[in-house]
């Protein structure tokens, strides 16, 4: 199972950073060669800063998701979640991130599904220890290890 270790952010420091307006995955256009505006991720990626989290996910249950080991999930509290959605759950006194599946509502069960074929889904009764903590709203990725 991915669990998810919560961390606290400030979102009241800015960070502008540079912004292309666009990268293309094949070869590169000399046209395209020149900033356009800053990006500041407080602003431009973070809706509600006294209700977002960081996490830092543990587990691979979310690789097909594009989610893996060691990569940080931003988590909006204030979301509200949707079928779909991917969430962070308090489930039994643990964190987990999985992609939530209403479907089974009128049944009387919701379940947890994970983005990894090795794992099942985790069916969720009346008699849980349960909550949809947040929304996983983006997911940040270190792709350079040093």
């Amino acid at each position: 199972m991915a669990k998810i270790n919560i961390i606290e952010g400030e979102f009241e420091k800015r960070l502008s950073l540079q912004l292309t307006e666009s990268i293309r995955a094949g070869f590169p256009s000399p046209a395209e060669d020149y900033l356009h505006e800053s990006l500041d991720f407080n602003r431009d990626l973070i809706r509600n800063p006294q209700a977002t989290f960081y996490g830092r996910v543990e587990g691979n249950s979310m690789i097909e998701a594009g989610i893996n080991d060691g990569d940080i999930a931003v988590i909006d509290r204030a979301a509200e979640p949707q079928d779909g959605d991917i969430v962070v759950c308090y489930i039994n006194n643990e964190f987990t991130i999985k992609y939530l599946d209403l479907t089974h509502r009128a049944e009387g069960y919701i379940e947890l599904r994970p983005a990894n074929k090795d794992f099942k889904p985790i069916r969720i009764n009346a008699d849980d220890d349960f909550e949809v903590w947040g929304v996983v709203v983006w997911t940040i990725k270190n792709w350079k290890r040093y």
